[in-house]
């Protein structure tokens, strides 16, 4: 004959003296148990003999005897309780409960929303054998019971109200929500869950970006280091011919590169410090979106998903420049006839410092201006056109050389780069620290050639956004009749025969920007004298006239 289980529990033997589990029951005539002990203490210190419980009064004191059945019952129910089944375990930290555990409480494995409580395998046998408590409502075990349930009706939350994003329960759908559209919570985990993909995606994306930067960079650094090491092994050979007459320059040249140099280094260290610091949250939301999407509870999914989705601007850390070579051929070239020119060596012009962020070289020679075209193309700067600075109305060809205004609109994709109103594009190239020169050929009428600084503003239809009408840029306009050149709106007006090849001449040190028109000869039509402060990116605009273009020349020291 099989064997009759009964579960029970410490909980349904305790001593309401004591609040404990019986030691030595005895049971008195209204039938309550209490310790042997307990119930003597109680009657001898209580001037009526009557039970802790009922409060039943006995007119004599009952003789006490220990209930053996009982006392075995107990025994064997606190050897089980010291030796668990192989299938329950104890709660670890963090695990939940079960709530009518005592002492060492076993992890619950199932959570009750009728009954509000968790369980325990043991604890949890009624829930499926007794018929009253067949039909509650059994859930994976949760901290907090009280977020599964509906804060008005007291129900456990079984819905998802699509047009008011939020969790409901079947009497919320049922009124209010009763025109909404509804889906099962599943239904709505499974769609957020895609979202959820397409949001890990785009946190890894970054990472790799990131992370392949913070390689770059650290490249970037030991590249930089072992050229300003060549440099001064190279300045140092060449002024140790020349040390008693120009031991001062020399002491300042070190100076403005170790200045430069840890100007360069804090800079680098900073965008480091901060990729680093962007990646560490990044990799610690993805770990977060990683346990929620592997939870099974529904309900925590939904309600953490909102908060655990948004992410945190995409600081503007993967953009930056530094100055990496610190070499020029031209002063070294300098140095070695330097003997000669010893006289001029008081006209070097040391740079001074400029202003935190901008790439500015160490220190420079005053050079004349070319004169002739083969003298010019020596210094001839390859320029490509950036598309994420291109109006809409202007279309690039020819590997992004050449730019042609036309009437149907391209759809660029939104860019904080692009210009909104004005009809121009910017250079990919920066120039800065050098001398640099480049041709354009120009088609149609009304052609803006210019340069301009990182802060001309790109949104809006105010002259501060447009070449030459502010003090970021520098523009000559080009027509059939004549030439003007413009600068924080101040304009020149130009008579000179008209050319559709136009050659720029930047000496960036020296503050010269030079526009010539080219033929058989350099013919100057202006140049600007200033002080540059910062990088500056060659620039192209269009006044009026559709189907006007302007393309970059390929040129070569051998184009002449």
């Amino acid at each position: 004959m099989a064997e009759a289980q009964l579960f029970v529990s410490q909980d349904e033997f305790i001593c309401s003296v004591c609040q404990d589990t019986l030691t030595d029951p005895v049971t008195i005539p209204c039938g309550h148990n209490f310790c042997l002990t307990c119930l003597m203490d109680y009657w001898d210190q209580s001037q009526a003999c009557s039970c802790p419980h009922c409060r039943h009064v006995f007119m004599l004191r009952p003789e006490l005897k220990i209930n053996t059945l009982l006392n075995e019952v107990i025994k064997k129910l606190k050897k089980t309780t010291l030796s668990p089944p192989p299938s329950q375990n104890y709660a670890s930290p963090g695990e939940m409960e079960c709530d009518f555990c005592t002492g060492m409480k076993f992890r619950a494995v199932k959570s009750c929303l009728t009954c509000m409580a968790s369980y325990c395998q043991t604890h949890l046998q009624p829930h499926y054998e007794i018929a009253a408590w067949t039909g509650h409502k059994l859930v994976d075990p949760g901290i907090n019971l009280k977020e599964k349930l509906c804060e008005k009706h007291q129900k456990s939350l079984e819905m998802f109200c699509k047009t008011d994003e939020t969790c409901i329960c079947m009497m919320c759908g049922m009124t209010e929500h009763n025109s909404h559209e509804k889906v099962e919570l599943k239904t709505e985990r499974e769609e957020k869950q895609k979202q959820m993909g397409a949001t890990l995606s785009e946190i890894r994306r970054r990472l790799e970006k990131k992370e392949k930067k913070m390689k770059e960079t650290r490249r970037t650094i030991e590249m930089m280091k072992i050229s300003v090491e060549g440099v001064m092994e190279e300045y140092e050979k060449s002024f140790t011919a020349l040390i008693r007459c120009i031991e001062e320059a020399h002491k300042k040249l070190t100076e403005r590169i170790r200045e430069q140099e840890k100007r360069e280094t804090e800079k680098v260290e900073g965008v480091m410090e901060q990729l680093e610091k962007e990646i560490e949250e990044l990799k610690r939301r993805e770990d977060e979106m990683k346990e929620l999407s592997e939870t099974k509870d529904h309900l925590h999914f939904l309600q953490t998903f909102s908060s655990c989705c948004v992410l945190p601007d995409d600081e503007d850390s993967l953009s930056f420049t530094v100055t990496t070579d610190f070499s020029s051929e031209d002063l070294l070239k300098e140095l070695s006839g330097l003997k000669t020119f010893l006289e001029e060596i008081s006209q070097w012009d040391i740079l001074p410092l400029t202003p935190s962020g901008c790439e500015a070289p160490i220190f420079t020679l005053r050079h004349p201006e070319p004169q002739s075209r083969e003298e010019f193309l020596q210094y001839f700067c390859p320029l490509t056109l950036d598309i994420n600075t291109a109006h809409r109305d202007l279309r690039l060809s020819e590997g992004n050389k050449k730019v042609t205004r036309e009437v149907t609109k391209t759809k660029y994709p939104d860019h904080p780069d692009r210009f909104e109103y004005w009809c121009q594009v910017l250079c990919r190239e920066a120039v800065t620290g050098t001398r640099c020169y480049w041709e354009v050929e120009c088609s149609g009428d009304g052609v803006v050639i210019g340069v301009a600084c990182t802060g001309l503003r790109r949104k809006g239809r105010g002259r501060e956004c447009s070449l030459g009408y502010n003090d970021k840029s520098w523009s000559l306009w080009c027509s059939h009749s004549q030439y003007c050149v413009r600068h924080n709106n101040q304009q020149t007006v130009i008579s000179a025969p008209y050319s559709p090849r136009i050659g720029v001449y930047l000496d960036w040190p020296a503050g010269s920007l030079s526009f010539y028109s080219v033929s058989h000869t350099m013919t100057l039509l202006h140049r600007f004298k200033t002080s540059f402060t910062e990088p500056l990116y060659p620039g192209f605009g269009f006044c009026f006239g559709l189907n006007s273009s302007v393309t970059i020349s390929h040129l070569t020291p051998c184009d002449h």
